[in-house]
Parts: C-alpha cells; structure tokens; sequence
C-alpha cells in the first residue's frame, strides 16, 4: 500500500484540520478534533474505480500540520495528494500557496 506524509508550515494546522474535516464531514467518513483528523476517501468517490480506499489522517502540530495519505495504488496517491493541496490552498488562502512537502512514509 503506498503512502506519503507531508508537512506544511504553518501556525494555524488545528484551523486548517477542522476546516478541511468539516468540508468533506458532508458527503465522506470523518473523524476529527482540534489535534487529530482521519477522512476515508471511497475507492469509487466520484466516479472513480481504485483497487482500495484511500486515508487521509492529519495531525496539528505548533508549527505545521502533518498529512498522511494511505491509498491503494501509486495514481491514486498522487491524486490525493493534488486534492489535498488544492483544499488546503482554499483553506489557507491568506498563506497560500502554502505547499506540502511530500514524502514517502516507510512501512
């Protein structure tokens, strides 16, 4: 299964997890608080046919907000990494672009 985690710096990651976890609360599985986030992405979200779902678990740090990203093939790890980007970036409009640094997490 791959995976990533990204980090992206910046002072308000319990804003930014709650905002993205409220934003996919309407129509995805969610679980979060002011420190913690976990969204489940369905392997056929929006037309799309994955072998797996993928997960998204996020953690507010001081500094930066932490992002990992479990999916089930290479293409679809890369897709989520764009929508997690795009939204952040949405979210986080007074410092976007506020990129994620992305890298592979081990087994």
């Amino acid at each position: 299964m791959p995976s990533s985690t990204g980090q992206a710096t910046t002072t308000n990651a319990s804003r930014y997890l709650q905002q993205l976890c409220k934003h996919w609360s309407h129509s995805l599985a969610v679980e979060f608080t002011p420190q913690t986030g976990r969204i489940v992405f369905p392997k056929d979200n929006r037309g799309a046919n994955w072998p797996g779902d993928a997960v998204v678990t996020l953690t507010a740090h001081p500094d930066r907000l932490e992002c990992r990203l479990d999916a089930s093939v290479d293409e679809q790890l890369i897709g989520m990494q764009g929508v997690l980007q795009r939204h952040l970036d949405r979210f986080a409009f007074r410092e976007a672009p506020l990129a994620i640094a992305w890298s592979p997490t081990a087994p």
